[in-house]
């Protein structure tokens, strides 16, 4: 069959091929409650076209999802989201979001395998919807970082604050973020990739020359 002069495209984007230099791919997630902002920061930091499973709200969720602070939503993700970003010409990101709302949690368990980390999104106008959420990632020893996704009307809440709200550990990175703004959201996966790369290679003991060395 000849598809000279048509429109038919075969096989992905020139775009969205990997580049020959890559040569590590890290998997990572990016979770939160419902109406966070996870399929924004996807979007907004992909080099390539997303992946969106949204979906318009239907009645089927009234009575189900909470959308407390969140009403003007009219759709939502009910699989997954899906982008890639490069950290350099050998290291890629591919980006995994999660479903936000509790009925469609039991995805979860195959979008966590082979995850290295994690970054929760919160919303300061509603920090109850990120505690099951930390709870969940803390039963399943996913490290994670937090980040504050900046919408306009979220009150500033301090970071030890913030920190105490969510019970979190002291070593856990708290950061502030725009997830409709890529430099904003790659400097997120900026800190969560620091602080893997922390708790993979321990802090290595001091010497105090030659002498620390003697018996």
């Amino acid at each position: 069959m000849d598809f000279s002069g048509s429109d038919t495209v075969v096989g992905p984007a020139r775009a969205d091929l990997l580049p020959d230099t890559v040569s590590t791919a890290v998997k990572v997630v990016v979770v939160g409650g419902f109406g966070v902002g996870k399929t924004t920061l996807v979007s907004s930091v992909s080099e390539i076209r997303p992946l969106t499973t949204e979906e318009t709200m239907t009645q089927a969720g009234v009575g189900v999802d909470d959308p407390t602070g969140v009403e003007h939503k009219t759709s939502t993700t009910v699989a997954m989201d899906f982008g890639r970003i490069s950290i350099s010409d050998r290291l890629v990101l591919y980006i995994f979001g999660t479903p936000g709302q509790e009925r469609f949690w039991f995805l979860w368990n195959g979008l966590f395998e082979g995850a290295l980390g994690a970054v929760v999104l919160v919303d300061t106008r509603r920090l109850e919807v990120s505690f099951e959420v930390i709870g969940r990632l803390e039963e399943r020893g996913v490290p994670f970082v937090v980040a504050v996704n900046g919408f306009p009307e979220a009150p500033s809440v301090p970071f030890d604050e913030l920190r105490g709200a969510l019970d979190l550990p002291a070593e856990v990175p708290i950061v502030t973020c725009d997830a409709r703004s890529r430099e904003s959201s790659r400097d997120t996966l900026m800190t969560l990739m620091h602080y893997l790369y922390e708790l993979a290679v321990p802090p290595t003991g001091r010497s105090d020359g030659p002498s620390a060395r003697r018996p």
